[in-house]
């Protein structure tokens, strides 16, 4: 079976005015399959965001490829490349900030729906079914993003990324910025979106602990570079780099 996502020699260099290029992501590759969920974890400034902004389309890639279900979109653009939102959606670290805040919840969740072709009322109707299938009651849709914990801000992005049926979403820290107890809640709506979709996640993180229990695969980065996969218990339980102990030690 085709991946949902495949990641070729993926590579991308940052050029600087006055100093040398910046090396980010050398030379990545992996996949994720339908219905898996794989996390990318390492320090800030390891590549992994920008892994994640390279799939997305939202930086050029130097080199390499990136598959959508089988399909390269590394090069394209415009029309073809917005249709292939429809497959892939991502949720970001500050739910708040992705929201537009001089428009409501609701307004951004049918916005995505109308810009897929969906009727008004019928995109409103459709936005109020998302945010109760993400654990919110209907009456959010009129509250702007400032009137809402962060917690209910998230569940509400995440009602957004599925508005159009992806199979793919990349979540960017989408719990980093949340309280430890919020974390859990958001994690098991995922979970329970996953089982009930048959979502495949990308799910980009600083904190191996916070994925163990919920990833199906881990990816570490450090340098650009991946420099361990397995596992979260077999990454935890026997990790093959000095660079890994130090993540797990200073969350463990």
């Amino acid at each position: 079976m085709v991946p949902v996502l495949e990641v070729e020699h993926l590579k991308k260099v940052f050029a600087a005015d006055n100093a040398r290029d910046l090396l980010a992501v050398d030379d990545v590759s992996f996949a994720v399959h339908g219905g898996e969920k794989v996390a990318i974890i390492g320090e800030s400034g390891s590549g992994k965001t920008t892994v994640a902004r390279m799939i997305a389309r939202l930086t050029d890639v130097t080199a390499g490829r990136v598959l959508l279900q089988g399909e390269d979109i590394t090069q394209l653009t415009g029309r073809k490349l917005r249709e292939q939102y429809r497959k892939m959606q991502l949720v970001f670290q500050s739910p708040v900030d992705s929201f537009d805040p001089r428009c409501t919840l609701g307004d951004g969740i049918a916005e995505a729906l109308q810009n897929f072709g969906w009727q008004r009322r019928e995109a409103w109707q459709e936005t109020e079914r998302l945010l109760v299938l993400c654990g919110l009651t209907a009456e959010i849709a009129a509250r702007y993003p400032h009137e809402v914990s962060g917690g209910q801000c998230q569940r509400a992005a995440i009602a957004r990324a599925l508005a159009v049926q992806p199979q793919l979403l990349i979540l960017d820290e989408a719990t980093s910025a949340l309280d430890v107890t919020v974390q859990a809640d958001i994690l098991a709506l995922l979970a329970q979106l996953q089982r009930e979709l048959s979502l495949a996640y990308l799910f980009i993180c600083h904190d191996i602990a916070l994925v163990q229990d919920f990833c199906d695969r881990v990816l570490v980065m450090h340098a650009g570079r991946i420099v361990e996969e397995g596992t979260p218990d077999a990454v935890i339980g026997n990790p093959q780099q000095a660079y890994t102990q130090r993540l797990i030690d200073s969350v463990l």
